[in-house]
């Protein structure tokens, strides 16, 4: 007759449990990687009380770092069950190749530098956690710093609106246009294989200016963002299409007449421009391939997610 035999949770937990003092030295590793970002966040969006030796910002980092490591302590046992599952799935990616320990590093590091040079911190965690598909392929495949792409996105500067002048305020923006028209007048639609999606980067793009909408708005954000434009990648229903940052409403007012009298009259005439407002009142101009001027018709209204490169 076999005997049902109580599960003993109590062995169970010690045997998964780190020998200490190797358990707050990962719980403070861990800490340390939360709390950098968490500060950052905190700096940004509170008061500066300009304490002699920034002394206000000190302490402020050390009640993050204790009340984090408090919290995490509480957890210890948990949260080392859940780093030791993630450290085999980042090995496992590490071996095969795909996403392992080289890219978290990278990221983390990229979204640190990011946070820091950006008013609104938050919206860079924002941005990561918001369902956007194949978002490491698309991140990766943004070459902003190739030089081909870079090149690429010159040229076209060289090759469209070189010559305007009363604008040097939007000159970045005049030269991200020149980049849209270059790239818009070239793209040529391809499908996708029928066995799932295949993301290009953008120098392979540049090769034949052909793919489907993601691989057009890789390219068009990279090309973008390598001349200094602010470019964001937005996710609907079975489309993805690329927005540049214009700025406020009274910078948006000075673009409408650009592009409407100056620099895409003939395509636009008649026609309006299409934005998107965010939550800081930021305006952020369509340039999908759908149209051939900036600001063109929305292919799809409804937001499923935002990508926000920079």
């Amino acid at each position: 007759m076999i005997q049902n035999k109580k599960i003993d949770f109590k062995t169970i937990r010690t045997k998964l449990q780190v020998k200490k003092p190797w358990d707050h030295v990962i719980i403070f590793f861990l800490n340390l990687l939360i709390t950098f970002p968490v500060f950052i966040i905190a700096h940004q969006n509170l008061i500066n009380l300009n304490w002699p030796f920034n002394s206000d910002r000190i302490l402020l980092f050390l009640f993050l770092l204790i009340v984090i490591q408090l919290f995490l302590t509480a957890l210890r046992t948990i949260i080392i069950i859940c780093i030791s599952l993630y450290f085999m799935v980042l090995f496992y990616g590490t071996v095969l190749g795909n996403y392992g320990f080289n890219s978290i590093f990278e990221d983390y590091n990229s979204m640190v530098y990011s946070m820091s040079d950006n008013p609104y911190p938050q919206d860079i965690i924002i941005a990561k956690l918001l369902p956007f598909p194949n978002k490491t392929q698309i991140v990766n495949a943004i070459e902003y710093q190739n030089p081909k792409v870079r090149n690429f996105a010159i040229m076209a500067t060289t090759k469209h609106f070189k010559d305007l002048k009363g604008y040097s305020e939007y000159r970045t923006l005049i030269q991200c246009f020149a980049v849209f028209k270059e790239i818009n007048s070239k793209w040529n639609y391809v499908s996708d294989p029928k066995e799932g999606d295949y993301i290009a980067t953008a120098s392979e793009s540049l090769l034949y200016f052909s793919g489907d909408c993601d691989d057009y708005s890789i390219l068009m954000a990279a090309s973008v963002r390598s001349i200094g434009g602010a470019p964001r990648l937005i996710h609907t229903k079975g489309h993805i299409y690329p927005e540049i940052l214009i700025g406020s409403l009274t910078d948006l007012e000075k673009i409408n007449y650009l592009i409407k009298n100056v620099l895409f009259a003939e395509e636009s005439s008649k026609k309006q421009l299409h934005y998107h407002i965010d939550e800081r009142n930021q305006v952020w101009l369509n340039l999908d391939y759908t149209a051939n001027y900036p600001g063109g018709p929305f292919l799809s209204e409804e937001i499923l997610g935002a990508l926000t490169l920079n």
